[in-house]
């Protein structure tokens, strides 16, 4: 028998703003034992309407199954699942490098290759700021390696449609 193959999805989630919704969210994922990778709330376009962006491991059944019951949501408007070519994706990330006088201007440079930003400059460190796609970001921190990370923190994926399409039609309620 074969074993089913789980992938990264990507789910947009259109939700009336109310108190609690992150809760019952993680809730029904936490009853179902579907594997949570990360969830980024923010405000839209619209007044009293908030984005989820959530990033899951699961097969095709349990995104499927992931789909409906968060349909099933009082509080949720509409449920988008995007696929690598339809979407544009971002991750966040701050990075604290050894850095010292001597070897400074590599980090710096190394920073510099990824399009990533110096936000912090200490005498023995550097914070370095840097935003895109998972890939891209794992790839800066092989780079940092042999330079000695102190600190990594990473911020969930978010992500939007390509193209002029909208999840709310006239992007109103």
């Amino acid at each position: 028998m074969t074993q089913p193959q789980i992938s990264r999805h990507v789910l947009s989630v259109l939700v009336v703003d109310a108190d609690s919704i992150l809760s019952r969210v993680a809730g029904m994922f936490t009853r179902r034992s579907f594997t949570l990778v990360s969830v980024v709330s923010a405000t839209t376009e619209t007044k009293g309407i908030n984005r989820l962006t959530i990033s899951v491991d699961a097969d095709e059944v349990a995104i499927e199954q992931i789909i409906k019951q968060l349909n099933k949501l009082v509080p949720v408007l509409k449920v988008v699942r995007f696929d690598q070519e339809t979407m544009i994706s971002r991750v966040m990330m701050l990075v604290k490098v050894s850095a010292d006088a001597t070897n400074r201007p590599q980090v710096v440079d190394a920073a510099n290759i990824f399009r990533a930003r110096i936000v912090d400059v200490a005498p023995e460190s550097v914070v370095i700021e840097a935003t895109g796609p998972e890939a891209k970001l794992r790839a800066l921190l092989d780079i940092l390696e042999p330079f000695g990370i102190r600190e990594v923190m990473t911020s969930g994926q978010i992500a939007l449609g390509r193209g002029p399409k909208t999840m709310l039609p006239n992007n109103r309620f």
